[in-house]
């Protein structure tokens, strides 16, 4: 049986799909649901990515990230992220030209670039396509 997984990292949402049986099936999160929002959270406890990152937003703004697979690859001076920054709550600065995402996150300033929180998504994808499938996944 040919088996394969794929990742949709997206902006706003992403999802992860396996390939079996001559057929697409999309996979639910841990909330039934089969797109997961592109959201990671930093609190004093821990990350959150997903769902629940998403829905404590208005407790948290500061540290709540999303979007961020808009300024990839992208200069700070980027006219693009200039713009996203006057709508974002969370705080982007100057790296040596390059964006990156300052957060408080277990009572420490972190800095991450845009591709780090990408990252964390794509981890959060594999895991819920692991647990779907009760087994570990070594490529997708």
């Amino acid at each position: 049986m040919t088996q394969a997984i794929g990742i949709d990292l997206g902006t706003v949402y992403s999802c992860a799909a396996i390939y079996q049986n001559g057929k697409v099936e999309i996979i639910p999160n841990e909330q039934g649901s089969r797109m997961t929002q592109s959201y990671v959270a930093f609190n004093d406890n821990g990350r959150l990515i997903g769902d629940e990152a998403k829905s404590q937003i208005s407790m948290n703004p500061l540290n709540t990230i999303f979007n961020s697979k808009r300024i990839v690859g992208r200069k700070f001076d980027d006219l693009t992220v200039q713009s996203d920054m006057q709508c974002w709550p969370f705080k982007v600065i100057n790296d040596n030209g390059k964006p990156k995402i300052e957060v408080t996150y277990k009572h420490q300033t972190k800095l991450f670039t845009p591709e780090e929180i990408l990252s964390m998504i794509l981890i959060k994808m594999r895991q819920i396509a692991e647990s779907y499938l009760g087994k570990i996944i070594s490529s997708a």
